[in-house]
């Protein structure tokens, strides 16, 4: 789950930078699943270290990156339909 789920969080990325808004999006959420990959990966390191972890961290940090990406894009300026 977390191999084949960890493939839509570059995507999601490439969309989020390229496209420059925030359309889809939904803020709580990325930290819901951020506050997810950050609990798994406390409980590899407390109770089951392996190397699925690494899973986690990467998960972990493209959420991130897209947590910051909504920021980054929220800032930008609103381009008008032309």
């Amino acid at each position: 789950m977390l191999f084949c789920f960890g493939f839509a969080w570059p995507l999601s990325i490439y969309r989020s930078y390229k496209s420059g808004t925030n359309a889809g999006k939904s803020l709580p959420f990325l930290y819901v699943v951020f506050f997810g990959y950050v609990s798994g990966t406390l409980h590899k390191i407390i109770y089951n270290f392996d190397p699925v972890i690494i899973l986690y961290i990467l998960n972990g940090l493209m959420v991130l990156i897209d947590i910051m990406l909504y920021y980054r894009n929220k800032r930008l300026p609103v381009s008008s339909a032309e």
